[in-house]
């Protein structure tokens, strides 16, 4: 019972992250077609959004060792709404910089959330169980993963339903104007109430008390002049996690932008099929962790799921239905093309990989953990560099052959899986 306040906080805290951070699966497609942007410049949306993890990850680390764990969240929440009501003139001007510097400042306020919020879980409890705790997590995060492209579609879409990149490339120059101009008007009610109600759980954030988490005893192997660097576990963790966080993004962030170039009336939901699969992946790993599965044998199976799902990928046809029919064909849920069946199973094969390596990478790192965290944090850049290689590939190769490179990011999570998380000294 003591942990179950925390837990209920950070929690929301999660579900906030997710909410946020999925929303990029809907509004790029969207900004592609209203900003007329090729798949390398809407994807410097998501750039926008993760690089601010990379430059703020160090001072919101230190702004959190001034301010502690509870007040850095204030920050947080607030630097948040702010980047959203940035969304309001973004919208009325339609100048596509704005929109990168909202995300950017969203992604900073998020910085500060995470850094604060996942080592508090980790150490909230036992270590062996610290990957069911984040997948308790995860499934909150995941979850408002799913309802945020739905809310998305029904509160700025529903008066557009059939309105893709491959319908608005054959509109007038007239006409494109004032769908745009349409389109545009319909975000700004969205993101103006999300905005309010970030400030308002900013308050409510700072009225609450949270318990101070306690840190691991240092080791005599650990002691506080070691640079922060010379864990292996911990660097080749962040460096695990720049690469799945990548995967993680061009497939939940660019399968709407494949489904309207193949002219899905649902394309700007699609995003949600990612995070129903990783929710689903999420709920299994609570099940079989620790119990019947370790941290290491998750991380490992779920790199081999992510090799076989990006091969079919590779080699299926968007003329065919047939996985999506096998898998929900049976429910009221649209089928989709094969390739956009197995793009969303890669969120069942990624549901497990953040909450293994967060406990495998900040093992034995004592009192150290805090800045570990901050630099576990910064491998979320892979979010923002990984998808702009996957958008320059495309643009020279085409998107479907461009998720090859997915290949080369489970290759990475599965070697640390298997050897890089067990070295103590380079």
């Amino acid at each position: 019972m003591a942990t179950l306040l925390p837990m209920l906080v950070i929690g929301l805290l999660f579900f906030i992250f997710g909410f946020v951070t999925w929303l990029n699966g809907a509004l790029i497609p969207f900004l592609q077609i209203i900003s007329d942007l090729t798949e390398f410049q809407a994807l410097l949306i998501a750039f926008c959004f993760y690089i601010a993890y990379v430059v703020m990850a160090l001072p919101m680390s230190w702004i959190l060792d001034r301010s502690g764990y509870k007040n850095g969240m204030v920050i947080g929440l607030a630097l948040i709404g702010t980047g959203l009501l940035l969304f309001v003139p973004a919208a009325q001007t339609h100048h596509f910089s704005i929109f990168l510097l909202a995300q950017f400042v969203v992604g900073s306020g998020l910085t500060i959330l995470q850094t604060a919020s996942n080592p508090y879980i980790v150490r909230l409890g036992p270590h062996e169980s610290a990957a069911a705790r984040i997948a308790i997590m995860g499934i909150l995060n995941k979850a408002a993963g799913v309802l945020a492209p739905l809310f998305f579609t029904w509160l700025v879409l529903a008066d557009f339903p059939n309105i893709t990149a491959a319908s608005i490339a054959e509109l007038t120059s007239a006409e494109r104007a004032v769908q745009v101009e349409a389109m545009a008007a319909k975000i700004i009610p969205p993101y103006l109430g999300m905005a309010i109600a970030m400030f308002a759980l900013a308050v409510a954030f700072y009225l609450v008390r949270l318990p101070a988490i306690k840190e691991e005893a240092t080791t005599a192997s650990d002691t506080p002049q070691r640079a922060i660097m010379s864990y292996p576990q911990l660097v080749l963790g962040a460096v695990a996690l720049f690469f799945y966080v990548g995967v993680e993004v061009i497939a939940g962030d660019t399968i709407g932008m494949y489904g309207s170039r193949l002219g899905l009336a649902n394309y700007s939901s699609l995003t949600s099929y990612v995070m129903a699969a990783m929710v689903a992946g999420y709920l299994l790993g609570l099940v079989l962790i620790p119990r019947w599965l370790s941290q290491q044998g998750a991380l490992t199976g779920s790199a081999l799921l992510g090799l076989i799902f990006t091969g079919l990928l590779l080699v299926s046809s968007d003329q065919s239905t047939t996985i999506a029919a096998v898998l929900w064909g049976w429910s009221a849920i649209p089928l989709v093309p094969d390739p956009i069946a197995f793009l969303a199973l890669l969120g069942f094969a990624n549901a497990m990989v953040w909450p293994a390596i967060w406990p495998l990478a900040l093992a034995d790192l004592g009192r150290q953990t805090a800045r570990g965290s901050a630099i576990l944090i910064m491998g979320i850049a892979g979010g923002a560099i990984l998808p702009l290689v996957y958008g320059a590939i495309s643009g020279a190769f085409g998107p479907k052959s461009a998720y090859a490179l997915l290949l080369v990011g489970y290759s990475v999570i599965g070697w640390y899986a298997v050897k890089g998380h067990k070295l103590r000294n380079w």
